[in-house]
């Protein structure tokens, strides 16, 4: 289990990875302390020997140490419970750092940083979008490796905004990052949302893929699906609020989309009395038009601060964004309330093995039927307990050209261990990384606060590779669910039922216990169960288009086959 020696040696790595240089013992314990750990030189120095060890640092003579290649990735995926607490707390550090002075267009600036192969034509696309206004800024600071046709390019991160709001005195607060649809060049409302609070990956890194975003048919069509931000900030700031973007405007800093009334709705997000909703364009919209013209873009968000004065313009702008009209009627539906009315219908028998269960829904084209089949039995054969059940139907013509493929979806357990009279609530989907010796998640994304499923998400970022989970290590979907702490031993009698009647369940926490590397609620036991669609990210990891749709439906088991 993770203590709280694991924890100081993951912030040691975070520190080395932030300044991205040789560092000593002394500034390591200054920025601990700065961090709330009380760490002597002596101290960091015994954890740094452990580190070294263990391939995460290198030491560099007398000077210090600097991260590894290796300590990157364990940070990126290590204590991943404090990940996602770690997600809001570096907004806020970013927050806290942004000095941009809008008088005279001087201080640091929060960044995103991409690589990316040199070309004229990736080039262009990025002009093509600065110059229609789809970013925060057309201030960039574009330089290439050595050696190298790589370029590694600096742009103005929408948090830069929270910033200098900040620095003018108005609390504001990142809520939400997702994606805006925009009709005939008008921003009409979110389509999908994940909070801030509530994930291991940045908001709109889940939003990223190319399958996802259309911004540059936005910018030659003004239709389709562009990245942006929701904050909220008090009514009486409102003003305030305006002026501060009018400075910003000036000196090439916009993006606002939408900066709501009291109390009202902001482009279909509900907002509270005596606050309001401000809707910002993401910062990453050139990069991930890019991707959707197929260029090989590495994005990574929120990375840095940098002094503004070191950037340039690339190119004039002239926005192509309208005025937003009146607040349509819809509103952005989260996962969280479908998925309670589809647990509430669960009505699965543990003795006769009938009765209605969840099932996701994906999509092949019909031609790929057959070798997806295969694939979907090579999964079920040979690791079943990476299925969460032994259920699945074949439903044909539900859509035009492709057949379809039920699997039953891991909420089921808590609509059966509900109907048992066990309060179980469905908390976090995620990426579990199999090992031998301990398997951990990797993801973590909370049901609550997200519109999408959390695994359609890994999916469609192909974050998964069940075929080699299957042969050896690799990485699934799981779940995590929560029950009472006092509910737990008649809780383990129901699960065995449940495993009995052909689904899977992983791992059963103990009161209060981290799980696979999860965190639960104090009092509260968590259960781990793999995702229903695993056998689909199979699919897709061997190459077959496939359309996944997590939490979809109720299904009765009786007209479902068993492997």
């Amino acid at each position: 289990m993770p203590d709280e020696t694991d924890r100081k040696m993951m912030e040691i790595l975070r520190i080395l990875a932030d300044r991205d240089e040789v560092l000593g013992a002394k500034t390591i314990a200054l920025e601990l302390k700065n961090k709330g750990y009380d760490l002597g030189e002596r101290a960091v120095r015994y954890h740094m020997r452990i580190l070294d060890e263990k391939g995460f640092t290198e030491r560099k003579g007398y000077a210090g140490r600097e991260i590894t290649e290796k300590g990157l990735k364990e940070l990126e995926k290590g204590l991943i419970y404090d990940q996602v607490d770690f997600i809001f707390s570096k907004f806020e550090n970013m927050i806290y750092h942004t000095t941009l002075d809008p008088q005279n267009a001087r201080g640091n600036v929060v960044v995103n940083t991409s690589f990316f192969q040199y070309s004229k034509n990736i080039m262009n696309i990025l002009k093509e979008v600065f110059t229609s206004g789809l970013a925060v800024s057309p201030f960039i600071k574009l330089s290439k490796e050595k050696d190298k046709n790589i370029c590694k390019l600096d742009t103005i991160c929408g948090t830069t905004i929270d910033g200098m709001l900040r620095k003018e005195g108005i609390p504001v607060v990142p809520q939400y990052g997702g994606l805006v649809e925009i009709k005939d060049y008008s921003p009409l409302r979110f389509t999908e949302l994940i909070a801030y609070k509530k994930t291991s990956m940045t908001p709109l890194e889940a939003f990223t893929d190319q399958e996802m975003t259309s911004v540059l048919r936005v910018v030659r069509e003004g239709n389709g699906l562009i990245p942006a931000n929701f904050r909220v900030l008090p009514q009486n700031a409102r003003q305030k609020a305006q002026e501060t973007f009018r400075k910003m405007n000036k000196i090439g800093i916009s993006g606002l989309m939408k900066i709501g009334e009291n109390g009202e709705s902001v482009l279909g997000i509900p907002v509270d009395e005596d606050m309001v909703g401000i809707a910002v364009i993401g910062g990453i919209n050139p990069l991930c038009a890019a991707k959707e013209a197929g260029f090989d873009v590495n994005i990574r968000l929120a990375e840095k601060t940098i002094d503004f004065s070191t950037m340039t313009r690339i190119t004039k702008t002239k926005p192509l964004l309208k005025t937003t009209g009146p607040e349509t009627s819809k509103k952005v539906k989260f996962l969280l309330s479908k998925a309670w009315n589809l647990i509430y219908n669960v009505d699965f028998d543990l003795e006769t093995h009938t009765g209605p269960v969840i099932a996701n829904i994906s999509h092949v084209n019909k031609e790929d039927l057959e070798k997806a089949l295969e694939i979907f039995s090579q999964v079920m054969s040979t690791r079943p307990e990476y299925g969460i059940s032994k259920y699945y139907q074949i439903i044909k013509d539900l859509v035009d050209g492709k057949s379809s493929i039920a699997t039953v979806c891991s909420l089921t357990i808590d609509g059966i261990l509900n109907k048992k009279g066990i309060p179980a609530a469905p908390k976090y989907g995620g990426i579990l990384e199999t090992s031998a010796k301990k398997p951990r998640f990797i993801e973590l994304t909370a049901y609550n606060g997200s519109s999408l499923d959390p695994h359609e998400i890994y999916l469609s970022k192909g974050m998964t590779s069940v075929l080699e989970a299957v042969k050896d290590q690799g990485r699934i979907l799981a779940s995590l669910k929560e029950i009472p702490y006092v509910a737990r031993p008649e809780a383990l009698d129901i699960l065995e039922d449940i495993k009995e009647a052909g689904f899977s369940i992983l791992d059963i926490g103990k009161p209060s216990e981290l799980i696979y590397n999860a965190k639960v609620e104090r009092y509260h036991a968590g259960i781990v169960a793999p995702g229903g669609l695993n056998p689909i990210a199979a699919i897709k990891e061997a190459g077959i288009t496939v359309e996944p749709k997590a939490v979809e439906t109720i299904m009765d088991v009786s007209n479902m086959e068993e492997f």
